[in-house]
């Protein structure tokens, strides 16, 4: 698994019960979380269309994945590093996700492993409360 490196806080919240950081509308939805990700998106000024594709589509599987198999999101994050920015999807699960390779014809498990195809880093930090996802996706500013 990659891991997540650069400690520093996202720069934009969003409480998922709409508390929080008054600025910050909450994600409620897929749909939600990539109108947050486009908003800090802009503020770096123009970016290749492949690495905002890849940010909205780890971001979109992200909170599927908290929806589908954790309750829903907790907690959401952005951090704009030097060259990459990172998506942190928090949900009420302690449980980290799997990773299984489909050998039938079954529907889903495809998000994780499309996440740590695109990322540069990603972690996962779990505890008694819960898990908080980090997905890094390199960005050329």
């Amino acid at each position: 698994m990659k891991t997540f490196g650069d400690t520093r806080r996202p720069a934009l919240r969003a409480d998922p019960r709409g508390g929080g950081n008054a600025c910050a509308p909450p994600v409620r939805s897929p749909a939600d979380a990539r109108q947050l990700v486009r908003h800090a998106l802009a503020a770096l000024g123009p970016l290749p269309t492949a690495q905002v594709e890849d940010l909205l589509l780890v971001t979109s599987e992200l909170v599927t994945n908290a929806h589908r198999h954790a309750g829903g999101v907790t907690g959401f994050g952005i951090g704009v590093g030097r060259d990459r920015v990172t998506v942190s999807v928090s949900d009420a699960s302690g449980e980290p996700p799997l990773y299984e390779r489909q050998g039938d014809l079954r529907p889903g498990g495809y998000g994780w492993p499309i996440v740590l195809r695109l990322c540069r880093e990603v972690t996962v930090d779990a505890g008694p409360d819960g898990k908080t996802i980090h997905a890094a996706v390199t960005v050329d500013r």
